[in-house]
């Protein structure tokens, strides 16, 4: 095959796999918050790239007006402080956790497309909660948490304009309907509750290094039946198998640096919306999340605690799913029939 040819199927290639929209937007929003980063010298200003695509996710796919992304802007906010302020109380912090696992999918009985900004609400929440107090001091943590929060609404405003700039190319307005109400919704939230309940209770009964990690895979599999559950948590671990590795190896060949530090995190940041197949967005999330451990000097051990709490969660998850599915309905017959 002669080049000419071969440059055109990796084009084709790459054409299918990126959404080349969805990039473009991604980086208006989150590069600024990058280059903050590197005149501030501020780490707390690269947490906030999560705030802000995780914004951009459901009001791109929703196409929601500026009004309803600033009340899902609140519910991050409201979120991730209640469970940060809950962390040093572990039991309410595992409660906590559960709850809003709960929340996330029992938004749907008002509109399928709940599910959508649920899920966009738990992550960030969940994960700064974690992250911000990993390896910090109690003081140092709360500043790095006042940081993200004061600086929040430039992520706000950034997803705004792009909505107003998007709907009014449209020449039309945002999503005035969520989809019809789920007819299933309460075994779906019940099963994420009790997934992310367990997995929460196990990272903190254990006191496991990037337990978000656990409780982000958990509520994710949770998607439907058992098959399709199954069949996520199979993509989570090829991911995870095949990304963390590579990135640890890549940053064994690559020396420590700032700027190599911020732009992978930047580049894990952008797959959470840049790829077509889940597969392969979610292995170059673990690749890049490796390797900016490695540029910051800590990617001893990254690669079995990924590729483990990404098994731990999903397995949490899939019996959670087993016991709403095949072990619920036969307590209600058995119980109606005792009835």
């Amino acid at each position: 095959m002669n080049s000419p040819a071969i440059a055109s199927n990796l084009r084709d290639l790459l054409a299918r796999e990126i959404k080349t929209r969805e990039l473009s937007r991604a980086l208006i929003v989150v590069g600024p918050i990058v280059a903050a980063y590197f005149i501030a010298r501020e780490t707390a200003l690269l947490n906030l790239g999560l705030v802000a695509v995780s914004l951009l996710i459901p009001a791109l796919r929703l196409r929601l007006a500026p009004k309803i992304v600033a009340w899902h802007y609140l519910a991050i906010l409201v979120t991730f402080a209640a469970l940060f302020l809950a962390a040093p109380i572990k039991p309410l912090f595992v409660a906590l956790t559960a709850l809003a696992g709960f929340l996330a999918v029992a938004g749907t009985r008002h509109g399928e497309h709940f599910r959508t900004l649920g899920n966009w609400v738990f992550i960030p929440a969940v994960y700064l909660a974690c992250e911000v107090r990993e390896g910090l001091s109690p003081s140092e943590a709360l500043r790095h948490a006042g940081v993200i929060i004061v600086s929040s609404p430039v992520a706000l405003a950034l997803v705004c304009a792009i909505q107003i700039y998007d709907q009014r190319r449209r020449g039309g307005t945002g999503a005035a309907s969520f989809g019809p109400a789920a007819a299933e919704w309460f075994l779906p939230a019940l099963a994420t509750a009790m997934a992310v309940f367990a997995s929460a209770a196990l990272v903190e009964i254990l006191d496991l290094a990037q337990g978000q990690w656990v409780m982000w895979s958990a509520a994710s599999v949770v998607v439907g039946d058992l098959a399709a559950s199954t069949d996520k948590l199979k993509q989570r671990a090829i991911g995870a198998f095949l990304g963390v590795p590579l990135g640890f190896v890549a940053g064994l060949a690559l020396p420590q640096s700032r700027i190599g530090y911020a732009v992978a995190v930047l580049a894990a940041t952008l797959t959470l919306i840049s790829f077509s197949r889940y597969v392969v967005g979610f292995g170059l999330r673990c690749f890049f999340i490796a390797l900016a451990a490695s540029f910051a000097g800590g990617a001893s051990g990254i690669a079995e605690e990924r590729i483990v709490n990404v098994l731990i969660g999903g397995t949490f998850g899939l019996i959670a799913v087993a016991l709403t599915e095949i072990v619920w309905p036969r307590l209600i017959r058995k119980a109606r029939t005792s009835g």
